[in-house]
């Protein structure tokens, strides 16, 4: 199925600048956000307590609030969670006394407020929260260090740093829509984050593929002409491999509820990002690295030459003549 007719030539490195520009104002935009407002850790992160409570009729979250505020969770942060009648308290911090039960405490404290009952409790220890934070960033660059040598070994290392520049790029304007949305930052999260770098690079070596194999059958010497080819010629695949995903993405973020709604967010803003950059800001980079494409021809045909020597060294000692 083509979207997009694989006989037009749609002039992408034409529109390079405007599209690097609108990619650095987003950048830029998401890290005064990260800077200034920063990212909403959840208790994965930072230890603490989440309280899910579900009512027998609408949750009174005004009124809930009010009763916590003469307690010693009087810091807590209350929210509906999946319906009107179920709601998660969080606040930082544990307990530490094993006497000391947080759900006979609830019980006691919510009392007044109708009746419910206490479906789960989940406690991190700060400790914990501090160790999985590092595990998470840790993971994060052992995968950009992973797809960098990945990448360098299958083409070459102006096409590996331009890739990692793409990935880098998707992950920071990701960053800024989930700090200014206050999206709670949590293993599941760092799972998408993962999830969108090995989805995003996926898309870029397919571009990047095209563009060697045109620079092995085609005679183009101009790289703006030999990128804009390549790339229209996998546009109808690379918007369709992106839209049956993101409407898979969707769906999740409209009716999975709130369990997964960091995850599929993440993937939601991550999908239209990823594919943005591997069309508009990956290949300009590729240019701009100074990649050449007779230095690269010479290569390959130094390659090929080196090939065929050692076919017929070995073919000269299977015949005994070496």
């Amino acid at each position: 199925m083509e979207i997009f007719s694989n006989n037009k030539t749609y002039d992408f490195m034409g529109k390079k600048i405007p599209f690097l520009g609108l990619s650095g104002v987003l950048i830029i935009a998401s890290l005064v956000l990260l800077f200034t407002k920063g990212l909403n850790y959840g208790i994965d992160f930072v230890g603490g307590t989440v309280v899910q409570v579900k009512y027998d009729k609408e949750a009174p979250v005004d009124y809930i609030r009010e009763v916590l505020q003469s307690t010693t969770y009087a810091n807590s942060t209350v929210t509906e969670f999946g319906s009107k009648e179920e709601i998660t308290i969080r606040f930082t911090g544990s307990t530490s006394d094993i006497t000391n039960d947080i759900s006979d405490e609830m019980h006691k404290i919510l009392d007044p407020t109708g009746n419910f009952e206490i479906r789960k409790i989940d406690m991190v220890g700060a400790k914990v929260g501090g160790e999985l934070r590092v595990k998470g960033v840790t993971a994060l660059a052992l995968a950009l260090l992973a797809m960098l040598i990945y990448i360098t070994y299958r083409f070459e290392w102006k096409f590996a740093v331009a890739s990692i520049i793409g990935l880098v790029h998707d992950v920071i304007i990701s960053l800024g829509f989930i700090s200014l949305f206050s999206i709670d930052v949590n293993l599941d999260m760092i799972a998408a984050i993962l999830t969108l770098i090995g989805y995003t690079i996926n898309d870029t070596i397919i571009v990047n593929d095209r563009i060697r194999e045109t620079l092995h059958t085609s005679k183009q010497t101009d790289l703006d002409a030999l990128i804009n080819e390549s790339v229209s010629r996998t546009l109808s695949r690379t918007v369709l491999t992106s839209s049956t995903t993101w409407f898979v993405v969707v769906t999740m973020l409209l009716f999975g509820g709130e369990i997964i709604y960091a995850f599929t967010f993440t993937l939601f803003v991550g999908i239209i990002i990823g594919t943005y950059s591997s069309i508009f800001v990956v290949s300009p980079f590729i240019k701009f690295l100074g990649f050449n494409i007779n230095d690269y021809r010479s290569k390959e045909q130094q390659k090929e030459i080196a090939k065929k020597e050692k076919e017929k060294l070995r073919s000269m000692y299977e015949q005994g003549r070496v």
